[in-house]
């Protein structure tokens, strides 16, 4: 998909010869940025239903046992 930005031309030159010092292009940069922050919200998201799940379970008084586990006697 293309989109179209407005952007300032001293930013997008900055930004252009920070890239190709990375041996990226600017697509590439803005690409991986747009990626890893759509990332970063969804492991933000599974963590605060991690959290919200947490203690909501009952184990019933049993408790763990590695050799039960493992059925060893």
């Amino acid at each position: 998909m293309n989109i179209t930005l407005s952007v300032d031309d001293k930013l997008v030159n900055d930004a252009r010869k920070i890239a190709s010092d990375m041996g990226k292009s600017l697509n590439q940069i803005i690409r991986e940025y747009l990626e890893n922050l759509t990332r970063q919200q969804k492991a933000e998201t599974d963590f605060d239903e991690f959290v919200a799940l947490s203690g909501q379970g009952n184990s019933q008084g049993w408790k763990f046992n590695r050799d039960e586990l493992h059925e060893r006697t």
